[in-house]
């Protein structure tokens, strides 16, 4: 049985606690450095996590770090508010089939995609596997196909009645049952479930025989459906998530890991703009995110969110973080710089509230800093606005939307 350690973003993770050894140490250094160093930052004898949330699998130890808004709640509580935000910003299909329960308690992230994986292979059977053409070049005693002359001269140089031949086959043996058949085995390795241990193996036990193929993201990028296999389509998705962060022999040893992590700014402020865009849809405005505006050469300005209507203009930059006392100057700077490219008079950076910290703290919520632009005489209002991640009832606020709009005046 795997044991397990929670801890969320920014926590420290030290050898000796809860089972967690130099193996394990060195096996996540080799992950972090091939990912260019950007899941954590090595400290001594241990690790610190930065922004990254989700679960790591090693050698029977799983890691499961988990974000975290404010300082007080429990594990339950973030744990679903992750895997909420997941189904809001479309990375966790809830419409499927067999999807997996995201309410139930202590739900292991990793154990969440597999289910939805052999779901929607399980459907894929059910609803009868595609055959392909395909070529295959061997021995055969009847002559069809391409006769390949230098292998038929080198293998059959005795054996007169067989030909060497490149001929097609319709089958099941291709490309996108390759790909899912190597995602099963990957699950079939890490399911410390004993549902989906089983699941998978029935599901092998189904699927045709297949020839082993090693996947890698360029395979997986050069696949291209059509109407007939158009149903792979999230089956494929989910196969490729599993794959490309499966990370096989990354240590010194023979550890074998998979890692399943996500930018928690990314995350943030992708929700945020989903739930803007759904709030202002069928309004006279316009949400969007990532424009991008040229600044010098190769360098963009890119803000993450913003608002237009005929008239106005107004900028959104999400932060995943708290502000220590006052926002960063940096940030500021960025904010005043957005203003006048895009001529908005109004921007705001976006955070997440912590009920304790704007208790506590001195720092206002609704702050507003005078950006003047000596050039145009134009005054730009930059805001710092929190908004609470969670309703009242404790869960996701789903209709955060609504909050954001009032705190930057747009209505």
């Amino acid at each position: 049985m795997n044991k397990s350690i929670i801890k969320y973003e920014h926590q420290k993770l030290i050898i000796g606690e809860d089972g967690f050894n130099k193996k394990h140490l060195n096996a996540l250094l080799k992950l972090n450095e091939y990912h260019d160093f950007k899941y954590f930052e090595a400290i001594a004898n241990g690790i610190k996590f930065n922004q990254y949330v989700g679960i790591i699998q090693i050698d029977g130890l799983s890691i499961e770090i988990l974000p975290k808004a404010d300082k007080y709640s429990d594990d339950d509580k973030w744990r679903t508010v992750l895997l909420e935000m997941l189904q809001e910003c479309g990375k966790i299909k809830v419409s499927s089939a067999g999807a997996a329960n995201v309410e139930r308690q202590n739900l292991n992230l990793l154990e969440v995609y597999f289910e939805l994986f052999l779901n929607e292979v399980n459907i894929l059977i059910r609803q009868g596997l595609v055959k392909k053409y395909r070529k295959q070049s061997n021995n055969i005693n009847a002559l069809k196909g391409k006769l390949e002359f230098a292998g038929n001269i080198r293998k059959n140089l005795i054996h007169k009645e067989r030909f060497y031949t490149t001929h097609q086959i319709y089958d099941k043996n291709h490309l996108l049952h390759q790909v899912l058949f190597v995602a099963i085995k990957i699950v079939n390795q890490f399911s410390s479930n004993m549902f989906l241990n089983d699941f998978s193996k029935r599901i092998l036990l189904n699927f045709p025989e297949i020839t082993h193929k090693t996947i890698t993201k360029s395979t997986l990028d050069n696949i291209k459906l059509n109407r007939k296999t158009n149903a792979y389509s999230y089956a494929i998705e989910l196969a490729r998530l599993i794959i490309l962060n499966y990370s096989p022999d990354i240590s010194s040893g023979n550890e074998k890991m998979i890692s399943l992590l996500f930018d928690m700014n990314n995350l943030w402020e992708e929700y945020v703009l989903i739930k803007l865009q759904k709030h202002f849809e069928n309004t006279n405005y316009e949400v969007s995110g990532q424009e991008r505006k040229n600044f010098f050469k190769s360098n963009y300005l890119i803000p993450d969110i913003v608002i237009r209507n005929n008239k106005e203009t107004f900028i959104i930059d999400t932060k995943w973080k708290q502000p220590n006392n006052s926002a960063n100057v940096s940030d500021l700077r960025q904010m005043y710089t957005y203003a006048r490219f895009w001529n908005a008079k109004k921007v705001m950076l976006l955070y997440p509230k912590d009920y304790y910290f704007n208790e506590y703290s001195d720092f206002e919520t609704d702050e507003i800093i005078e950006l003047n632009d000596e050039y145009t005489k134009t005054k730009h209002q930059c805001k710092l606005g929190f908004v609470s991640v969670l309703n009242d009832e404790n869960k996701l606020d789903v209709d955060i939307a609504k909050n954001i709009a009032k705190l930057i005046e747009v209505f």
